[in-house]
């Protein structure tokens, strides 16, 4: 089993609300506008760390992240990657990628939105944690968690971790 705490759009922004989730994890997944590499190096020092970049991301972030991650993690095919749409409205980049490596989980973010849809059509499950930093127009700084056991998705929580303007 393992246990993941998966990460959105900080742009930039890590706090100890946060590091406390971080805490309970075997691995952070980012799905990308991490923002910093002071980000991405505190959350590897603390724990270890699969990320995407995302359209904020400088040079520094793309050169050490890719624009997908496709892997396996305890018997679960996942595809994680910053943009990219959601169940019956993804964009064709995607939706190609999808159709070749055939994900159980599907992870994006970009839209700061916390979106958790099984995609019946194509069997997978479509996460989006929202959005952990506070630049955006979301209202709530949000994560998830969750484990993989065996190649299954169990534990999903939605962590809420209070209002974009709070520091």
């Amino acid at each position: 089993m393992k246990k993941i705490v998966l990460l959105s759009d900080s742009h930039g922004y890590l706090d100890q609300a946060i590091e406390n989730h971080l805490a309970w994890a075997d691995e952070v997944w980012h799905a990308g506008d991490i923002g910093s590499t002071t980000v991405s190096d505190r959350i590897k020092a603390l724990k270890p760390l699969r990320a995407v970049c995302g359209n904020i991301d400088g040079h520094q972030l793309r050169v050490e992240f890719s624009e997908n991650e496709i892997f396996e993690c305890e018997g679960v095919h996942v595809l994680m990657t910053h943009i990219g749409g959601y169940p019956k409205k993804y964009n064709a980049r995607v939706r190609e990628l999808i159709r070749k490596h055939r994900p159980q989980l599907y992870i994006c973010g970009h839209s700061h939105i916390l979106k958790v849809i099984y995609d019946k059509d194509l069997d997978l499950l479509h996460l989006n944690p929202g959005a952990v930093g506070r630049s955006g127009f979301h209202k709530i700084r949000t994560l998830l968690r969750f484990c993989l056991t065996a190649g299954k998705i169990e534990n999903l929580e939605v962590v809420e971790l209070g209002p974009r303007s709070s520091t």
